[in-house]
């Protein structure tokens, strides 16, 4: 409601929120936000012994901290069971939105006896309350056209609130989807928000009269080129180069952070710069001047320079963030990191094949298709010469990676002293080795910690070496001479 008398973007769900809130630059909104916090475990307690979990949460109270205002302990399955039932029929009572309940062994004891796989407790598990369903009426069918050409069809309905927000929207995704569903303009159709969060389309509830389901255009809504299905594609795209929709999307995903890091170049902006004719490929971005961007609505000097310099620094960009921004089809942020680094240069990935792509582990013919398909469209050669010519990096300047792990395909399990699972498994490519998530016989060794479970287990069964912490260091240090 504060967002919304602000004239500010309304949070999309309790989570966001929170999160949203939490990572403010400035603490005094975080303040204002009014947080609150469940403390649902006691994790270390110096001088005290507990035997049981709900013994924890007793004593986490006494000390003043908030916990679950609803625990219980029961003495069989069953039980558990009704209850979640009933927090389930009470959810929409509750001063706070939930999506699910959980069971938790009581007896410490047994905790550490049952031990955890590589990513959950044995000794717990989640419950998932099915998502709202509310009733709506379509009022229209947008088509639009993303940055690689895909048309997709958006229902407009008459706003619900569903799961903490209100909504007006929803993807229909492709002409398919909409043809099985039966979905028209005019219909009433039932909406839930998938996983709490992205609202989605699940059926037709009652149709107008003489009612027709709605059909994809033939032509592409923004440029007016045909639409055409590509092979083994449910989806309908527009290969229209010059397409102005595409030359959008394609501008905001160069500028976004975790591609070219234009800061200042955010959708409104790539639509003016669009709009007035400034800008057609993001090549033309390094050719602009202080004073085009001068025309642009509320940008005065102080903004100007702060874009220039913004898009000045993008140039130092390592090679993986610009082949990322160039918008490659099935290349995301790391596989285009596995391409600059493995290749070294733009002009060697280039002249690559499909061949010596799919060398690279962990990179599939699919993924190198894209690329091959990418160089070979109308207009790529003259882009990427372009953008060298106007002192954009096209070389692999990050560490190249060690190869004291060379060859060996490594498992890491169980709580380790020092490393978390994440920066294990980093160390372990950093030096040249694949991170793997399951023991097979192709496994090296087990990196195994603390309550390793299942996979050091089959590792021992399989007679594959099992290393600790310091094992893995000694490792890479022999083998790194």
């Amino acid at each position: 409601e504060q967002q919304e008398l602000e004239d500010k973007m309304p949070f999309k769900n309790p989570r966001n929120a929170a999160a949203g809130s939490l990572r403010q630059k400035d603490s005094k909104i975080t303040a204002e936000r009014g947080l609150s916090i469940f403390v649902f475990n006691l994790q270390q307690c110096e001088g005290r012994t507990f035997k049981t979990h709900h013994e924890t949460l007793d004593y986490i109270k006494t000390l003043g901290f908030p916990v679950s205002p609803r625990y219980s302990v029961f003495e069989n399955i069953e039980d558990a069971i009704k209850e979640i039932e009933s927090i389930g029929e009470a959810r929409g009572t509750l001063e706070f939105d939930i999506d699910g309940a959980v069971i938790k062994v009581n007896d410490l004891a047994a905790r550490r006896t049952l031990g955890s796989t590589n990513k959950f407790p044995r000794w717990a598990i989640a419950f998932k309350y099915p998502p709202e369903v509310k009733e709506s009426v379509v009022r229209d069918i947008e088509v639009t056209v993303g940055r690689t050409g895909v048309l997709t069809p958006t229902a407009v309905f008459d706003p619900i609130f569903l799961a903490g927000t209100s909504v007006s929207r929803a993807s229909l995704h492709n002409g398919d989807i909409i043809a099985n569903l039966g979905v028209g303009i005019g219909d009433t159709i039932k909406v839930r928000k998938a996983g709490d969060i992205i609202p989605e389309v699940i059926g037709v509830s009652a149709r107008l009269p003489g009612s027709k389901t709605f059909t994809m255009p033939t032509v592409c809504p923004s440029c007016g080129a045909p639409v055409v299905h590509l092979q083994d594609e449910t989806a309908l795209r527009c290969v229209n180069p010059e397409c102005p929709a595409q030359s959008l999307r394609n501008l905001i995903h160069f500028a976004s952070r975790n591609a070219m890091a234009i800061d200042g170049l955010g959708e409104a902006v790539a639509v003016q710069l669009i709009d007035k004719g400034l800008v057609s490929t993001v090549a033309d971005l390094y050719t602009l001047t202080e004073e085009q961007l001068l025309t642009l609505d509320k940008f005065k000097k102080k903004s100007v320079q702060n874009l220039l310099n913004a898009i000045e620094g993008s140039k130092r960009n390592n090679l993986d963030k610009l082949i990322f921004g160039l918008g490659i089809r099935n290349i995301g942020d790391k596989a285009a990191a596995l391409l600059g680094e493995h290749f070294g240069s733009m002009d060697a990935l280039r002249q690559a094949t499909a061949e010596q792509m799919c060398e690279i582990d962990g990179f599939g013919e699919v993924m190198a298709q894209s690329v091959l398909e990418f160089f070979a469209k109308d207009g790529t050669t003259d882009l990427l010469r372009r953008l060298a010519d106007d002192g954009v990096n096209m070389q692999w300047t990050g560490e190249k990676k060690g190869t004291a792990l060379a060859g060996m395909t490594l498992v890491v399990t169980g709580t380790l002293p020092t490393l978390s699972r994440q920066e294990a498994e980093a160390l372990i490519t950093q030096n040249g080795g694949k991170a793997a998530g399951s023991v097979s016989k192709k496994t090296s060794y087990v990196v195994a910690g603390e309550a390793a479970g299942s996979k050091l287990t089959k590792a021992q069964t399989l007679g594959i070496p099992v290393l600790d912490e310091a094992g893995l260091y000694r490792l890479i240090e022999e083998n790194d001479q």
